[in-house]
């Protein structure tokens, strides 16, 4: 599997067997590629404060890689009103790298703005809403939903106050 670990509040240790332990941080992405084999934990890193993640597991475009690790932080002015690139295949743009034919874009929305995304012919897209309340090609969403798109090509996406949203392109 293709792990990816966005951290919401709070802060999450990782532990695994590659000897790799670190924290994650809001604004921060983790790739582990669990591939041959890897044990690995997470735990709340804090006594008092909750930590609140996503963690996306991907099946790679091959069997057999070697387990590996990396992780990012991609800045809130990165972010802001804006789609930032945080995982892809060729790890372009400072992206982690995934093996599979994904991309993930991370936004933090202030209410009324807005993006709008174009699928290439024959793509699928998966958009989480994180945090906040957005609108999606005139549909509301919250904090929790999803919305998945196939044969759609394009996505505007509208603010309806402050909000943090994962747009997935996928093969």
């Amino acid at each position: 599997m293709e792990i990816i670990t966005y951290v919401l509040d709070g802060a999450l240790e990782h532990k695994d067997s590659l000897g790799t332990g670190s924290v994650i941080r809001p604004g921060e992405v983790q790739r582990m590629s669990a591939g041959t084999g890897v044990t690995h934990s997470e735990y709340n890193h804090s006594r008092r404060e909750l930590v609140h993640f996503l963690q996306i597991w991907i099946l790679p475009e091959a069997q057999g890689l070697r387990p590996s690790y990396e992780q990012r932080a991609f800045p809130e002015s990165e972010r802001t009103d804006r789609l930032r690139l945080v995982a892809s295949r060729d790890a372009r743009d400072g992206s982690v790298k995934v093996h599979q034919d994904v991309e993930l874009y991370a936004a933090i929305l202030s209410p009324r703005a807005a993006f709008e995304y174009a699928f290439r012919r024959g793509r699928h897209g998966w958009l989480q809403i994180a945090h906040g309340r957005v609108s999606v090609n005139e549909e509301t969403l919250s904090a929790g939903d999803g919305a998945a798109f196939s044969d759609e090509p394009a996505v505007k996406v509208v603010a309806r106050e402050r909000a943090e949203v994962l747009l997935f392109d996928l093969a």
